[in-house]
């Protein structure tokens, strides 16, 4: 059985999709805002809120539980994509690596959001991490209705 896999699903936006970017990029403290029942804080530990190779610890709830999330950011501004790679965290205790790549890409109206989590469990029977894919699945459609409304 493998232990690295991927998970890829895309997301249709009805915002825009340099709204979008914009706020995984350099807004990512209006997660909490936009995401209050998944985020409930973002917190920057080194770095700022925009710079490439920033730290910032995530806690939210999954499947009822408080967890959190302690992620390096890469910013590919020509791509308008983000990766939060796993630093520490829950998800480090099922799985030895962890990363999370958002990619935006423009349509006539709105956007998608290509979304892959990338992975490498710790053992083989340790579960893909699909309940984390749903996680940031429900984020992004809490965040495209918060921008829509804005």
């Amino acid at each position: 059985m493998a232990l690295a896999g991927k998970l890829e699903i895309n997301f249709e936006l009805k915002c825009s999709a340099d709204k979008f970017f914009e706020i995984l990029s350099c807004q990512a403290h209006q997660i909490p805002n936009a995401s209050s029942g998944e985020i409930h804080a973002i917190e920057v530990h080194e770095g700022d809120w925009v710079a490439t190779g920033s730290v910032k610890l995530w806690t939210y709830t999954i499947d009822g539980k408080p967890e959190v999330f302690k992620e390096k950011v890469e910013v590919d501004e020509v791509n308008k994509s983000v990766s939060l790679i796993a630093v520490g965290g829950h998800v480090l205790e099922q799985y030895k690596s962890y990363k999370i790549t958002l990619k935006t890409v423009s349509m006539a109206e709105g956007g998608v959001v290509k979304i892959l989590l990338d992975y490498e469990k710790l053992k083989p029977d340790d579960p893909p991490p699909n309940k984390y894919l749903d996680f940031v699945i429900n984020v992004v459609k809490d965040i495209d209705e918060h921008l829509v409304k804005a």
